[in-house]
C-alpha cells in the first residue's frame, strides 16, 4: 500500500470510476429528460381526449376506456366533483398541490383498485371541466425506473469486476517493480563487494525495466572499466616512478659515500634533480589528463581558427625538426573553424607533431596538414618513421604504453593519452594508422569556413 505503483493504481482506478459514473449520470439525465417530455405529451393528449367529451357521462366512459388497457398499472385518471368527491377513475383523492390548467406536474397520489397500495409519485395534469369538476390524468415513469435498475446492474456487473482487475494488475505491477528493484539492489551490492562481472539480466522486451537494466549494465561496465584502468594506472605509476626514484636514491647514496670533492657531489645532485624532474613530469602529466577527462575546462570553449593554430604549431617545431635533420612541411590552406578550447587543441596537435619528429629518423619527413573531409576539419600529422604495428594501434593511446620500437627513446608514454583525453572532451575523433610510416588524425565538425 505504501508503494508508489499501488498508490497510482488507486488514483487511476478512482479517476476511472468517477469518469464512468459521470458518463452514466449524463446518460440517465438525458434519458430522464426525454422520457419526462414523452410522458407529458401522453398525459396531455389523454386529457384532451377526455375533455373533448360533450357530457359528463361521455367523459366517464372515456376515462374508463383510457384505463382499460393498463398492464403495468402505469396509467391513472379520475374525475372529481367540485366538492372533491371522486366520480370515476383509479385515483382515491384529488392530489394536494396539483394546479388546475397548470400543465404537467410531479405529484404524489393514492391509487384505488388494482393500482392501489402505497403512495406513488407520478406525472399528472389537471383540467377544469365546464361543470366545475376536475379531470386528473397521470402516469408513472416505470420505464425510467427500469433503466435506472438496468444501469445499476450494469455498474455492479461491470465496474466492480473491472476495479478488482485493476487492483490485481496494480498488485502484479507493484510486485514486478519491487522484484526488479530488489534485483538491481542485490546486483549492485555484489558489484560493490568486488564481483565486478555481475550484471542484471537484460530482458529482450522494450519495457521500462528492460531499459533500466540496460542502463545499469552500461554504468556497471563503465565502472568496471574505470576500476580496472585505475588499478592498471596505479601499477604503471609505481613501475614508472620506481626507476627514476631508485636512480635518485642511488645517486645520492653514492655521492654521500664516494664524493671526494665538490664537483663530484654537484654531479650526483644534478643526476638526482634530473630523476626528480622526471618523476614530477609524470605526476604533472597524469594530473593534466585527469583534469581534462573530468571536463573542468569546458567553460573555455570558443570558436577556434584551426589554420592559424596549425601554423603556430609548425613554427614551434620547425627548428626542432631542422636540428634533427628531418624535413618538416606545414599545409593549412583550409580556413576551418571548430568549437573548442584553443590551448587544449594546440597541446594535442603539438603532442602529435612531437611524437612524429621524435620517432622519425634523420633524413625523414614530417607533414602537418589541415584538410577538409566532408563536414569535418581534419588535422593530420604524417611521418616516414618506423610506424606502429597493427596490433598496437589500440594500445598506444593508453597511459604509459610504449611500443618496443620506442622504449629507448626518451619520454613518459603519456603524450598520446593526453591527446586522446583532449579529443574525447571535445567530442572529436582521434585515429592512428599502422606503419611503416604513421598518420595520426584529429577530426571534428566544422561550424564555419
Amino acid at each position: 500500500m505504501r508503494s508508489t505503483t499501488f498508490r497510482w493504481t488507486l488514483v487511476v482506478s478512482a479517476a476511472f470510476t468517477v469518469c464512468i459514473l459521470l458518463m452514466f449520470a449524463f446518460i440517465l439525465a438525458q434519458a430522464h429528460r426525454m422520457m419526462t417530455s414523452d410522458i407529458d405529451r401522453l398525459i396531455a393528449g389523454s386529457a384532451e381526449g377526455v375533455v373533448a367529451g360533450s357530457t359528463a357521462e361521455e367523459r366517464v366512459l372515456r376515462i374508463d376506456e383510457h384505463l382499460r388497457v393498463n398492464p403495468r398499472q402505469a396509467k391513472f385518471g379520475a374525475l372529481f366533483a367540485p366538492d372533491g368527491r371522486r366520480i370515476a377513475g383509479n385515483i382515491a383523492s384529488l392530489p394536494p398541490g396539483l394546479t388546475r390548467d397548470g400543465g404537467p406536474q410531479l405529484v404524489t397520489i393514492q391509487a384505488t383498485g388494482a393500482s392501489g397500495g402505497n403512495a406513488q409519485t407520478v406525472r399528472a395534469v389537471a383540467q377544469a371541466m365546464p361543470d366545475g369538476s376536475t379531470l386528473v390524468i397521470a402516469r408513472t415513469d416505470y420505464e425510467f425506473t427500469w433503466i435506472v435498475h438496468t444501469v445499476e446492474r450494469a455498474l455492479l456487473l461491470g465496474l466492480i469486476p473491472t476495479l478488482c482487475l485493476a487492483f490485481a494488475v496494480g498488485v502484479f505491477l507493484n510486485g514486478r517493480a519491487q522484484r526488479g528493484v530488489e534485483e538491481v539492489n542485490r546486483t549492485v551490492q555484489r558489484f560493490v563487494a568486488g564481483e565486478l562481472a555481475e550484471r542484471l539480466p537484460a530482458p529482450r522486451t522494450n519495457d521500462p525495466f528492460g531499459r533500466l537494466a540496460g542502463l545499469v549494465n552500461g554504468i556497471l561496465d563503465e565502472v568496471e572499466s574505470l576500476i580496472r584502468r585505475l588499478a592498471g594506472v596505479g601499477d604503471d605509476i609505481a613501475h614508472d616512478l620506481r626507476t627514476p626514484l631508485t636512480r635518485v636514491r642511488v645517486s645520492l647514496e653514492r655521492a654521500r659515500q664516494k664524493a671526494s670533492n665538490l664537483d663530484e657531489l654537484q654531479r650526483s645532485v644534478d643526476q638526482a634533480i634530473t630523476g626528480l624532474d622526471q618523476s614530477l613530469a609524470i605526476i604533472t602529466a597524469l594530473l593534466r589528463i585527469a583534469e581534462i577527462e573530468q571536463s573542468r575546462r569546458m567553460d573555455g570553449f570558443r570558436n577556434v581558427a584551426l589554420a592559424e593554430m596549425v601554423r603556430e604549431v609548425g613554427d614551434l617545431y620547425e627548428p626542432i625538426a631542422e636540428d634533427k635533420k628531418v624535413a618538416f612541411a606545414v599545409s593549412a590552406a583550409d580556413d576551418a573553424i571548430v568549437h573548442g578550447d584553443r590551448d587544449l587543441l594546440f597541446e594535442a596537435v603539438a603532442n602529435m607533431v612531437d611524437n612524429a619528429v621524435k620517432f622519425t629518423p634523420e633524413g625523414g619527413r614530417v607533414e602537418l596538414s589541415l584538410i577538409r573531409r566532408g563536414d569535418d576539419a581534419v588535422v593530420q600529422v604524417s611521418d616516414s618513421g618506423p610506424g606502429i604495428a597493427a596490433g598496437e594501434v589500440d594500445m598506444v593511446a593508453k597511459r604509459f604504453y610504449r611500443s618496443d620500437k620506442s622504449r629507448r627513446a626518451p619520454g613518459l608514454g603519456l603524450g598520446l593519452s593526453l591527446v586522446a583525453a583532449i579529443v574525447k572532451l571535445h567530442g572529436f575523433r582521434f585515429s592512428i594508422s599502422p606503419g611503416p610510416g604513421c598518420i595520426a588524425e584529429i577530426s571534428g565538425h566544422r561550424i564555419a569556413a
